[in-house]
Parts: C-alpha cells; sequence; structure tokens
C-alpha cells in the first residue's frame, strides 16, 4: 500500500508560508511502519486540482490533501473533489451538527446566543458540504470534521487540525498496515569520490539485492566536513547487510576513504 499527500494553497507556492505538512506526514508515517511515496503542491487553481484529483483518485494510493476545505471563495478542495468523482456535493447532516455546534460554542464565548439562520451562518454551513458518500473526519480543535472518501482524506491545511486528523485516519482505517515490512538503512560518507566511480557499484548492488535501493547524496563540504558523498542501502534487512557488507569490500578495495554514519 502506498500513501500520497496533496498539499493545496497559493501561499505555499507564492512563499507567503512555508509547508510544514510534508515532514510531518512522513514522520507520523514513519512512526507505524509506512512510508510516504510521493507529494505533490497544488495552488488554488480549481481546474488543477480538478485534475490532480480525478489522476490521483483513478490510482491505488492512499491520499492525504491538506487544504482549501474551508467556505471562503479561495477554497476549492470539496467542490474539486466532487467534481472529480463526477458527484455532487451534499450537506452532511452529521457534519451540519458538527458546524452547528461549534457555531453555538463560539457564540457562547462572546457572551451571547447564536443565530444558526443569520448569512453568516448559513455560510459556515458550506464547511459541511462534502461530495455525496462521503464520511467524516473527527477534528478535535474545533470540531468542524474533513471528509473521507473513496481512498482520499481531506483536512484543513491549519496544521493544528490537520495532524491529529492524519494521525486518526491512520489510526483507524489503517492500523493493519502498520510494521507489515522490516526495514533497515545504513550509511556511510565517502571522502573525494566522483559519483561516476561509485556509479557502477550501486547498480551492481542492486541488480544482486532486489530487495535494497541504493542512494547517493553529494555534498560540496562545508565548515565542518571536506567534499564528500553519502553512500548507503535500504530496504529488507538481511539484504541490506549484506549489500552493506559488500559495499565496504569495494570502497576497500579502491582504498576510497569512508566513514560509518
Amino acid at each position: 500500500m502506498a500513501f500520497g499527500l496533496i498539499i493545496i494553497g497559493d501561499e505555499i507556492l507564492s512563499g507567503k508560508r512555508s509547508d510544514k505538512h510534508l515532514p510531518k506526514v512522513i514522520e507520523l508515517l514513519g512512526e507505524r511502519g509506512l512510508q510516504l511515496a510521493w507529494a505533490e503542491i497544488v495552488g488554488d487553481d480549481p481546474a488543477r486540482i480538478t485534475a490532480t484529483l480525478r489522476r490521483t483518485l483513478a490510482g491505488p494510493d492512499v491520499v492525504f490533501s491538506c487544504g482549501g476545505i474551508g467556505a471562503t471563495p479561495d477554497d476549492h478542495t470539496r467542490q474539486c473533489a466532487a467534481a472529480a468523482l463526477g458527484v455532487p456535493l451534499e450537506l452532511h447532516q452529521e457534519g451540519k451538527l458538527l458546524v452547528q455546534e461549534r457555531i453555538r460554542e463560539t457564540a457562547r464565548e462572546a457572551g451571547r446566543e447564536a443565530d444558526l439562520e443569520s448569512p453568516d451562518n448559513l455560510q459556515r454551513l458550506k464547511m459541511a458540504e462534502f461530495p455525496a458518500g462521503s464520511r467524516l473526519i473527527p477534528n478535535p480543535y474545533n470540531r468542524i470534521p474533513g471528509f473521507t472518501i473513496a481512498h482520499h482524506h481531506f483536512v484543513p491545511g491549519f496544521p493544528v487540525m490537520a495532524w491529529p486528523m492524519i494521525a486518526w485516519v491512520l489510526d483507524n482505517l489503517y492500523a493493519d498496515q502498520f510494521h507489515r515490512e522490516a526495514r533497515a538503512e545504513r550509511a556511510l560518507l565517502v571522502y573525494e569520490q566522483p559519483e561516476s566511480l561509485l556509479t557502477p557499484l550501486m547498480e551492481m548492488l542492486e541488480t544482486r539485492y532486489p530487495g535494497i535501493r541504493v542512494f547517493s547524496l553529494p555534498s560540496v563540504g562545508d565548515a565542518q566536513t571536506r567534499r564528500h558523498i553519502e553512500l548507503g542501502v535500504k530496504g529488507e534487512p538481511e539484504q541490506v547487510a549484506a549489500a552493506f557488507d559488500e559495499m565496504q569490500a569495494e570502497l576497500d578495495r579502491i582504498a576510497a576513504e569512508y566513514t560509518l554514519v
């Protein structure tokens, strides 16, 4: 099972805000023995959001989408998800009650009674309009829910809401996937060597050990260390151990200088 992430919002692409969802989703998945397979950032363009969701809904991946599910004119995700699925938006009755309870709570905090029929409060009910057939994702921060449909899970852009909602989805819908695959990773730093010299070694290891992937992360160096390549293997633990031993043996053979990470 592969997991993907869509981050929606012009503010990320313009640089007004820095994305925090990607590292947190990687962390949430990693804590459960899972991995993120891909991530995309999409601006507040309805046509582009719809096309992205139409493509991902046609695939098998579990997808989290962060952002754009509010009730302001620049929030398009709910409408785009419905369009991508070819279904109408519907006012979710349980979602309506949750939004109304939040309206009452906000009014009480301000020392007044809520008028549920006022134009602004009727507008807020749009936050409970979801594609037909959606299920709710509880929001522990303010009770305004997200929604799940098919294998896609839509949460707000606010980290304080989105992250516990993603954790809830994982723990309640995908617990059977946790820690199903044992994984290992080992790496070392190879100093003052060109990647072209190490490429044949990397190709040979991936051919010989199909359960692993080899990676190289070059660095030009800094005040603490000189030019190097972080060279490593990750994947099935037994194959990682064997491939790493073979990697070290080859580096010793060519007299390359390296240190373990």
